[in-house]
């Protein structure tokens, strides 16, 4: 695993779109896996002003979302195919449809889950797989405790990642749905590259945990440990922890 610190969020975009800018140039067809919140909108940006410069193309990329909460309803501006949509998808040449998320709104959740796993294996899983970190360490949303192996499944979200998405949701945590699909931890280290993005303070523990910590389902991103190509992108914040650097 690598890590990398940077001052500032827009140098860690452009260090994470020179990978994804990389990969598109010898595989325009790649798969592309994407991830929400608010660490990788500098990045998505990022993509978008290379696009329009012609640095890059979307036009043959397949992506698959990480995660979708459970039970908000098509078109809901915090559900995450809207996200994606809003902040990635319309913004670059990216053909309509061709990028995918989890079914949240099936009758049988766990029939969308396997569905799911199994349309990202027929598509060899992800080139790169964008991702961030909770505050607990969850990737996806796969939260502390669940195993190390597990597949695409419905999470229960915990309190703490519910408090720190109320943000989100007019500081509602209420309104913060309690339950998502979510790649396992096993589907997101079928990708071939992985590139995580943390800033801020708040990320700090969770950060000196993934780097220096033994692997454990207490902080299911030390799983990334164990991957060939893992790149930590951080500020000087989130790495405020670290004993060594």
């Amino acid at each position: 695993m690598e890590l990398v610190i940077l001052d500032t969020a827009e140098a860690i975009a452009e260090r994470a779109a020179d990978k994804i800018e990389a990969l598109l140039t010898t595989k325009p067809d790649a798969v592309l896996g994407t991830a929400t919140g608010s660490s990788p909108l500098p990045l998505y940006d990022e993509l978008t002003r290379r696009c329009a410069a012609g640095r890059l193309s979307f036009a043959q990329v397949t992506g698959f979302m990480l995660d979708e909460y459970v039970g908000l309803p098509a078109g809901h501006p915090e559900r995450y195919a809207t996200f994606m949509e809003v902040n990635l998808r319309s913004r670059v040449d990216m053909r309509p449809g061709s990028l995918h998320g989890p079914d949240a709104l099936a009758e049988d959740l766990q029939a969308a889950c396997a569905q799911y796993e199994e349309d990202m294996a027929a598509a060899g899983y992800c080139d790169l797989q964008i991702l961030g970190i909770g505050s607990d360490g969850h990737i996806g949303f796969n939260e502390p405790g669940g195993p190390l192996d597990s597949r695409t499944h419905v999470d229960v979200l915990t309190e703490q990642t519910r408090r720190d998405n109320a943000r989100f949701f007019g500081g509602d945590i209420d309104a913060v749905p309690t339950h998502c699909i979510t790649q396992g931890l096993a589907t997101i280290m079928e990708a071939r590259s992985l590139v995580l993005i943390a800033t801020g303070e708040g990320k700090a523990k969770a950060v000196a945990q993934l780097v220096e910590g033994e692997v454990s389902t207490d902080w299911p991103a030390t799983v990334m440990q164990r991957h060939d190509d893992a790149l930590v992108l951080v500020d000087p914040a989130a790495a405020s922890l670290l004993t060594s650097r």
